[in-house]
């Protein structure tokens, strides 16, 4: 079953865009955008055209590069 919540760990916020086969929120995934285009704009070329499989070890290592106390909390519900 697809999880509805981002794969950032401690991360609660729904999800709103894929990272390789997992999601992110809005506010991680354009910290992701921002992560590859730092890499070089050959990433955005490359990254169109990998597998899924690829795509999950692009992913994997942005996500060592997050700080867990970066994390948002969950939005309160009113």
């Amino acid at each position: 079953m697809h999880d509805p919540r981002c794969c950032v760990p401690n991360c609660q916020v729904r999800a709103y865009a894929p990272a390789g086969t997992q999601s992110v929120c809005k506010d991680h995934f354009l910290n992701f955008l921002t992560w590859r285009r730092r890499k070089g704009p050959q990433m955005f070329h490359k990254y169109a055209g990998m597998t899924m499989a690829e795509r999950d070890t692009i992913a994997t290592e942005w996500l060592k590069t997050i700080r867990l106390d970066e994390v948002p909390p969950p939005a309160q519900k009113a």
